[in-house]
């Protein structure tokens, strides 16, 4: 963070409430106090975050007196950038166009998040400081070395970095690290009795988005999220792990990785995320 603060003259950090960045605030604080930081957060909403993510995430912004920057897919939608057949359509795979905007909108040259490299496939082929061509897009194939943990920050205008500081973290290396620095995260990552249907291979929660369908019944179950995001197709799982020490030893377990077992978005396809990231996705 000291390197992104030091070589890039507009950086800003995604801040949206969820466990990854929880932790990206308070490496910041680490990295910065007792003074500001040299960057505001942002976060992008899709509107269909769920309430207790949306409420955790204002009031930790207010705790630590920084700026957030908040931009919606409703304005995206309203300008007609994003187009969905219907209210209740995932709007994961659409954040990037608004994300887009908003780096434009701010001339932001690098963004600081909270991606991990065991999430998922696509990421694991990424580096720690990600570039972005003025398009917004990724090219795996056209990636910088970062020998020795040496990076190399230049980009021509209308390009921009990503950085994920906790790239090479594990799921489980990041629940260590809230069990040690003590940290708040929001009620939903602890086991909780919650109304779910089962569709496919997976959990749904029931909210004004999500209703049975056909042959579908609501069930009453003891569940957990593992990662929050959107609400139409963020799955939780079955758990009775009510503390972070549970969790600890529930994930020390556990042989799925997280997006895998809880994010209907990316089992559209093999190589759904990759192509997500080559549009300018998080």
């Amino acid at each position: 963070m000291r390197e992104v603060a030091a070589e890039c003259g507009n950086p800003v950090l995604l801040f949206s409430g969820g466990k990854d960045s929880i932790v990206l605030l308070r490496l910041a604080e680490k990295a910065f106090r007792p003074g500001r930081f040299p960057f505001p957060l942002m976060h992008i909403d899709t509107e269909h975050n769920f309430p207790e993510v949306i409420a955790f995430r204002d009031r930790r912004v207010n705790e630590l007196g920084e700026r957030l920057i908040v931009r919606s897919m409703e304005d995206s939608i309203r300008k007609g950038r994003v187009v969905l057949r219907s209210e209740t359509q995932s709007r994961n795979a659409f954040q990037s166009v608004t994300l887009l905007d908003a780096i434009a909108e701010f001339s932001f040259d690098a963004c600081i998040g909270g991606a991990r490299r065991d999430e998922e496939k696509a990421r694991a082929k990424e580096r720690i400081f990600s570039f972005r061509d003025e398009f917004g897009q990724w090219d795996p194939k056209n990636q910088r070395p970062e020998l020795w943990d040496i990076y190399n920050t230049r980009t021509h205008p209308g390009e921009n970095i990503r950085v994920f500081p906790i790239s090479n973290w594990t799921e489980l290396d990041v629940w260590e690290y809230i069990a040690r620095e003590r940290l708040e995260v929001p009620e939903i990552y602890f086991a909780h009795n919650r109304e779910v249907i089962r569709r496919a291979t997976g959990l749904l929660p029931v909210s004004h988005l999500v209703q049975p369908q056909a042959g579908e019944k609501i069930e009453q179950l003891m569940v957990r999220f593992r990662t929050v995001g959107d609400m139409s197709c963020t799955c939780p799982v079955e758990s009775h792990a009510a503390n972070v020490d549970a969790i600890i030893a529930e994930t020390a377990m556990t042989r799925i990785t997280e997006r895998g077992a809880t994010r209907m978005d990316d089992q559209t396809s093999e190589a759904s995320m990759e192509l997500r990231k080559k549009e300018g996705y998080f």
